[in-house]
């Protein structure tokens, strides 16, 4: 599989999931947009996935890159139907792309944090073999604040109505940042503001308070975050979703 990858800032990358891409061989393409990098012609790739990053889907002047982006993800999505997963940012994009609305959050969320499948993703593919009420990494203070037409709401949070989409048989995307590795709190901090931010959230030892969370989490959420990785990998691919060992 070949697989090109909107990362928005060095530090907020796929995470956990590159073990598994290097795991199956997936050929990986890492568009860096921070860097410079321009996008390269679709028709090389069979899906695209779009990572988190501090910036919000409405600041295309401060980010020119930005609207080019999204009109890549459309095309990705709409007009090719390839394979797609985004995270965070990604998430959002997704939604702005095909039509639905992004706003700030009423409520931002910056924690270790239950998710609630509702119907539709306790029934998903998508889904399928996890239970509801999994934990995982939040910190987002913009949310899809209307899905686009004809996509499918699969989880939320009590502060968060979309914490997860699909659009059609092929796209999936999620709010929480489930790529998240024991490093990745410290990884952020190199995120200029960051460290202000997290005291904000969490008071003078946020950092480590945040990194104490997740880790005594960090297996429930990794076995999460490889299930739902094989499960895309196989609704994309149109391959039976395997029942949970």
């Amino acid at each position: 599989m070949r697989i090109l990858i909107f990362q928005h800032t060095a530090s907020v990358h796929p995470g956990v999931f590159r073990d598994y891409l290097a795991a199956d061989g997936t050929e990986v393409t890492t568009v860096d947009f921070e860097a410079g990098d321009a996008i390269p012609a679709l028709d090389r790739f069979d899906a695209l996935w779009v990572m988190g990053g501090p910036m919000d889907v409405w600041e295309t002047a401060e980010h020119p890159w930005m609207k080019t982006e999204i009109e890549t993800i459309r095309e990705a999505v709409v007009d090719r139907g390839m394979g797609f997963f985004g995270l965070c940012l990604g998430h959002q994009l997704l939604a702005a792309a095909l039509g639905g609305d992004v706003a700030l959050a009423r409520t931002p969320e910056v924690g270790v944090l239950p998710i609630d499948l509702n119907g539709e993703g306790r029934n998903s593919p998508w889904f399928a073999g996890i239970g509801s009420g999994f934990h995982a990494l939040e910190w987002h203070y913009a949310e899809v604040a209307r899905p686009p037409d004809g996509a499918l709401v699969l989880a939320s949070t009590p502060a968060c109505p979309v914490q997860a989409m699909s659009w059609g048989k092929h796209a999936l995307s999620l709010q929480f940042h489930l790529e998240s590795t024991r490093d990745t709190i410290e990884e952020w901090r190199a995120i200029p503001g960051t460290d202000d931010l997290i005291i904000e959230a969490m008071g003078e030892n946020g950092a480590e308070i945040f990194t104490r969370a997740f880790a005594e989490r960090a297996d429930e959420a990794h076995a999460v975050a490889r299930r739902v990785y094989d499960n895309w990998k196989a609704v994309v691919m149109r391959r039976p979703v395997l029942a949970a060992q």
